[in-house]
């Protein structure tokens, strides 16, 4: 009986015309939001942190996608309000959806543009209390998105590496404190 209602269901659809279709979809799917994050990486291999003023732990450049943005336009944006820095991106992102709080992260590897000075790091934004490089061996206590897009990152690198035949480096374990909010 369930199956026959399913089957009836999907030849309506299939004769709706696409605006309505795309109507029906976004009514009935979840909603995710869709942020951009930068793992940006200095040339001694310390990686930008900031603490912002409604987070305890220390997380990464990043921020949600506006309206009709790219997610790596979006990546330079949020790293230029929140810290005054504008970046390369670098590599193919990778993506981090968190299921809980509906929630996908688009993961970009990034450097300082040339010429530019990543010593001169400001808090440029109010939600931005302080910013600072720390060694990629010694992280403080991380956001749980954080944390999570420094795993995919090195996931994805360990699994190119191992492509091309090149042995896996050894990533950082970054120490988050847990999922609970930070």
């Amino acid at each position: 009986m369930l199956r026959r209602l399913h089957l009836a269901l999907l030849k309506v659809y299939r004769r709706l015309p696409t605006v309505a279709r795309v109507w029906v979809v976004h009514r009935l799917a979840p909603t995710f939001t869709v942020g951009a994050i930068c793992v940006v990486e200095r040339d001694d291999g310390a990686l930008l942190l900031l603490r912002q003023s409604y987070r305890n732990r220390w997380g990464l450049p990043g921020g949600l996608l506006e309206k009709g943005e790219e997610p790596p336009d979006a990546a330079l944006r949020e790293c230029a309000e929140e810290v005054g820095l504008d970046i390369d991106v670098t590599g193919e992102p990778t993506v981090v959806v968190d299921p809980g709080p509906r929630r996908v992260d688009i993961v970009f590897r990034a450097r300082p543009v040339a010429g530019a000075d990543p010593d001169a790091i400001t808090p440029t934004s109010p939600e931005v209390v302080e910013c600072r490089w720390f060694p990629a061996d010694a992280l403080p206590e991380l956001q749980h998105e954080a944390s999570g897009a420094l795993i995919a990152l090195a996931r994805v690198s360990g699994v190119s590496e191992r492509r091309s035949g090149v042995a896996a480096s050894t990533s950082p374990s970054p120490r988050s404190g847990g999922s609970a909010p930070g």
